[in-house]
């Protein structure tokens, strides 16, 4: 995963990976979350990914915008 830059110190979010149709995201609690177009709509899952690589404002939009729209969760615990 790539470190995500929390140009706002205070974001939930610590990293992410981006493929061509989803957006992982990992949380301070350790938690990854898996947003596809299927689960969350193509347009969001871009625009996750613009604000993922520009390093803020992720966390305010995953809250705003797609919350539980998730396709899977894991957890740094999870074999």
């Amino acid at each position: 995963m790539q470190p995500y830059r929390r140009l706002n110190q205070d974001s939930g979010v610590t990293a992410f990976d981006i493929g061509t149709d989803w957006i992982k995201v990992k949380f301070v609690d350790g938690a990854t979350y898996t947003y596809t177009y299927a689960s969350a709509g193509p347009i969001s899952v871009e625009q996750m990914k613009l604000l993922a690589r520009a390093g803020k404002g992720l966390s305010s939009f995953i809250s705003r915008h797609v919350r539980d729209r998730y396709v899977s969760r894991g957890n740094d615990d999870d074999a």
